[in-house]
């Protein structure tokens, strides 16, 4: 006869996440003493939300009071297709290619936090996708789902880091599974890769140097030599796992439609983005993951881009 915790795995896949693991609900003090050197080290640039809730991100039970476990779902993003290299196209990142993977996960989510519920009467749970003050990174280590590369994405030993990662307190009392190993080695492919050496160190990340930061979170101009390292990325940027070995070798395709490419999406054509209104931006970019640049955001990136393919005028840029 299953246990409860393998017939919340059983489920977990039957509604479409690739893994499932649980993790015990416990203050994470280590982890949280690297949050707070991160952040004296101001590497969280203007995301001042990060400040604000490091002491909720580190004990659970501040999220959902009486929490004891914690089920960490990922799910596959992978398509097969490859970023253009046109001097006239730019680059999004492969997770925001399709639909907003909030949407996306978070349905699931709140599909299994119902199950939950409907399943185990008087169990109290709560839902996390990325947007919530949940240290996701480090529960999915916990959980054995995968280890966080030295590019400080989550590796999956079978999936490579093309995955989402969600998260369900529970009151529940379950079984854990055991941490994953860093099976990192002595690679360091990722951090030489860094078009702007925004990996300072393994494990490290300065996000006023990432593309991935620049191109979407920041609001206003972007200064200073960073602007000549964009190669074509207007929404993003892949390389440190476009170059990871893990991701070469077992990467899988996903089979959930709404993460397929949108029209346009792997090639998008900077000159009719430059132009782009409001309103076809809306239009374009309503549910994906792209809408969170905002339209200045994304015309600021395209001008850099084109600024930087032709000097002499091609393009212009949002200083």
């Amino acid at each position: 006869m299953a246990t409860v915790t393998e017939r919340i795995k059983a489920q977990a896949l039957t509604l479409g996440f690739s893994q499932a693991g649980v993790a015990r609900a416990q203050p994470l003090e280590e982890e949280g003493a690297r949050l707070q050197e991160w952040l004296a080290r101001g590497f969280e640039a203007t995301m001042h939300w990060m400040r604000r809730t490091a002491e909720r991100r580190i004990d659970p039970a501040r999220l959902l009071p009486g929490a004891r476990s914690v089920i960490v779902l990922a799910m596959n993003y992978y398509t097969p297709h490859r970023h253009a290299s046109d001097p006239g196209t730019g680059k999004i990142s492969r997770y925001a290619w399709g639909d907003d993977y909030h949407e996306v996960v978070g349905k699931r989510l709140t599909q299994m936090k119902d199950w939950l519920l409907e399943a185990f009467p008087g169990s109290e749970a709560k839902v996390h996708v990325d947007s919530g003050p949940v240290m996701e990174k480090v529960w999915a280590q916990r959980a054995g789902i995968g280890w966080e590369g030295k590019h400080t994405n989550v590796i999956s030993r079978t999936l490579g880091s093309w995955i989402f990662l969600g998260e369900i307190l529970t009151t529940l009392n379950l079984e854990t599974d055991a941490h994953a190993l860093d099976r990192c080695g002595t690679c360091t492919l990722c951090i030489e890769a860094c078009p702007t050496r925004a990996i300072v160190e393994p494990y490290v990340v300065d996000s006023n140097l990432c593309l991935s930061y620049l191109t979407i979170e920041h609001r206003g101009p972007i200064e200073g030599e960073v602007r000549d390292r964009f190669d074509g990325w207007i929404f993003g940027c892949d390389v440190c796992q476009d170059v990871c070995p893990w991701n070469s070798k077992f990467a899988v395709v996903t089979t959930e439609p709404r993460f397929e490419p949108r029209e346009g999406n792997v090639k998008p054509d900077l000159a009719s983005w430059q132009t782009i209104s409001a309103d076809e931006f809306h239009e374009r970019f309503r549910r994906s993951a792209v809408s969170r640049t905002k339209v200045e955001g994304l015309k600021r990136n395209v001008g850099i881009v084109l600024e930087r393919r032709d000097p002499q005028g091609g393009g212009t840029s949002s200083h």
